[in-house]
């Protein structure tokens, strides 16, 4: 008899390990009055990092637990604590962290609708999850969508990085830069950069074109030349995007595409002691 209840007990757990789990309720309608749109500050572009922008017009205030991106066109990131209670405002912003695009092997994808989850409580209200609708297209969306698969789609076919060697010819205020970026097959086809632009704190030069890469070239390099594009103390403490330099690539022909390339750390400290010693400015790496 105790065998027989033991296998029963066994088959009635197995089965209620197996039972479903109830569905969640599906979203529900964002509180009247309260509305979101998408920001992005400079600084938050290389941490891949959003604001959502909150307008509350009501007295009543509203309690963000968290918020979530949810977008056919990014992955989809689990949801970041928000924990801000915001009453009425025209703007307050939540920082929210996005997924990567998702691209496709060929061509630049349409940006997909868009909205933000967050599980919210108005006044003394309990927590509910409510889907906020982005308005579509969102051109920040849009924008972000296209530059990192316009990237995603050079790097398929090419590395573009810059060489070990550098060095500075002149002198004082005259004084250059001068190396290499080196372009590496990675896939098939002509890749022809355009050209090469500057950043906040420096000035590039370069022949035109930037370079080619035949068909049947395995890699390239070609000579660039760096110089300071402004030498005042603000420009030096604002440099949040001071080595992310555009390049402008086409592939077999076809629409131009940008890829953001950085020299790595250590040639980064060098471009900040040689543009500080240019400026006439206290020589302190980052």
């Amino acid at each position: 008899m105790k065998r027989i209840t033991s296998v029963l007990a066994t088959v009635l757990l197995a089965a209620g390990c197996g039972a479903a789990e109830p569905a969640s309720p599906p979203p529900a309608e964002p509180p009247p009055g309260v509305t979101v749109s998408l920001a992005q500050y400079r600084s938050d572009e290389a941490a891949h990092r959003l604001l959502v922008a909150v307008r509350n017009i009501n007295e009543t205030r509203v309690y963000f637990a968290d918020v979530q991106l949810v977008s056919a066109s990014f992955e989809t990131r689990p949801p970041q604590r928000a924990d801000a209670v915001i009453g009425r405002t025209e703007r307050t912003d939540l920082p929210l962290d996005y997924g990567r695009a998702n691209c496709l092997p060929k061509g630049l994808p349409e940006v997909a609708p868009a909205k933000i989850l967050a599980r919210i409580s108005v006044g003394d209200e309990p927590l509910r999850t409510v889907a906020f609708p982005v308005p579509h297209p969102d051109p920040l969306l849009a924008r972000l969508l296209r530059d990192e698969c316009s990237e995603y789609l050079v790097k398929q076919a090419v590395t573009i990085e810059f060489g070990p060697e550098w060095k500075e010819t002149g002198s004082g205020a005259d004084a250059i830069m001068r190396g290499d970026l080196i372009v590496t097959r990675r896939g098939p086809g002509a890749v022809r950069l355009v050209s090469m632009g500057g950043t906040t704190h420096y000035i590039v030069d370069h022949e035109q074109p930037l370079g080619v890469l035949d068909p049947g070239t395995q890699q390239i390099r070609t000579p660039i030349r760096l110089s300071p594009g402004r030498c005042d103390v603000h420009a030096f403490a604002e440099a949040k995007k001071a080595f992310l330099f555009p390049v402008r690539v086409t592939l077999d022909g076809g629409d131009e595409r940008v890829v953001i390339v950085s020299p790595p750390k250590p040639l980064q400290d060098r471009l900040i002691l040689y543009a500080a010693r240019t400026c006439g400015l206290p020589q302190e790496p980052g």
